[in-house]
């Protein structure tokens, strides 16, 4: 197999491949048991990324036409005291433990300093990288090339059906759902929402437009509720759903990606109500698992509201960062 390894090809990514990256990465679900599964346009999406330098910020391995791992980071939009580059990447199983993740691991961070040098060279720069804790050997790599655990994320399944009652909003509240005219509002309460989460960074427009309201995006099931006397919107929810996932598990969720209250409007049961209401647009509509993402550590007790609502945790995620 050595052999076999000294004479792969390697290259930046480029937007044709859209499908190679795809075959990849169901090929590493049916190892890794993630949940994710991808098609050629999900794939196409993140590399037409604007803050995706593929040129200067990613590798590929190919083993012929075949793509047998990759690299790609991605820098942030808007930094004020540290820049954050987030890097994502993976090895086919029959190539694993022959040294290619470290050349990708090594490529990436030399990768996210070129990139910082460019658009942040005054702050300082962080590497981010978002992996499930159940993958094989990647805590000891990350290890091994200084980078730490910030914090722990928890995947939660709620299995929908006819039992979930129908949600009480909150007196004074006034709930809608998503549009092209409050889309703005969403993108603000997000940001707003999470202005102090050091992994979360400000979304600018363009890469709400890319990130967010791309072909995954599911408008019935995203809601926003106002405030009655002043039309102050104080809350929202996104749903997201991957037809690749469908495809392969047989399967369709409804992934809530963000659930964000505007700060001075907590504690009133805001995001309670918009998780209760997108459970049953999303039963009503045939889906027939919702999924969200807790940081069980984050201050305003998402983990908890979740586990009212009925959500059970599976899977745990980790996110790593390097200093530079």
């Amino acid at each position: 197999m050595r052999e076999k390894i000294s004479n792969l090809t390697w290259r930046p990514l480029s937007r044709g491949d859209a499908k190679v990256s795809a075959d990849l990465l169901n090929a590493m679900e049916s190892v890794d048991k993630v949940g994710e599964y991808y098609d050629e346009q999900d794939t196409l999406q993140e590399l037409i990324d604007p803050y995706t330098d593929l040129e200067r910020g990613s590798l590929a391995a190919f083993d012929g036409d075949v793509m047998v791992g990759f690299m790609k980071t991605r820098y942030q939009p808007r930094a004020e005291d540290v820049h954050r580059v987030a890097m994502d990447g993976g090895v086919a199983p029959g190539y694993r433990r022959q040294g290619i993740g470290t050349r990708l691991l090594e490529a990436g961070v030399a990768a996210a300093k070129e990139l910082h040098a460019l658009h942040y060279p005054a702050l300082k720069l962080a590497v981010d990288i978002h992996k499930p804790e159940s993958m094989a050997g990647l805590e000891q790599l990350l290890r091994s090339h200084g980078f730490t655990p910030v914090t722990y994320l928890q995947h939660m399944e709620h299995s929908l059906g006819d039992a979930i009652p129908e949600a009480a909003i909150p007196a004074g509240l006034r709930l809608e759902p998503w549009s092209e005219h409050n889309d703005e509002e969403f993108r603000l309460i997000r940001n707003e929402a999470f202005k102090d989460d050091p992994l979360r960074a400000p979304m600018p427009v363009d890469s709400w437009k890319s990130k967010i309201t791309n072909q995954t995006f599911r408008p019935t099931v995203s809601f926003l509720l106002r405030d009655g006397a002043d039309g102050t919107p104080v809350g929202m929810l996104v749903t997201m759903s991957w037809d690749a996932d469908s495809a392969a598990t047989g399967i369709r969720d409804a992934r809530f990606m963000f659930v964000a209250t505007q700060p001075g409007h907590r504690k009133r049961g805001v995001a309670g109500a918009l998780i209760r209401t997108a459970l049953r647009t999303a039963a009503d509509e045939g889906y027939d698992r919702a999924i969200v993402e807790a940081d069980s550590q984050y201050p305003v007790g998402a983990f908890g509201i979740y586990e009212r609502a009925g959500f059970t945790p599976t899977l745990r995620f980790v996110s790593w960062a390097l200093e530079v």
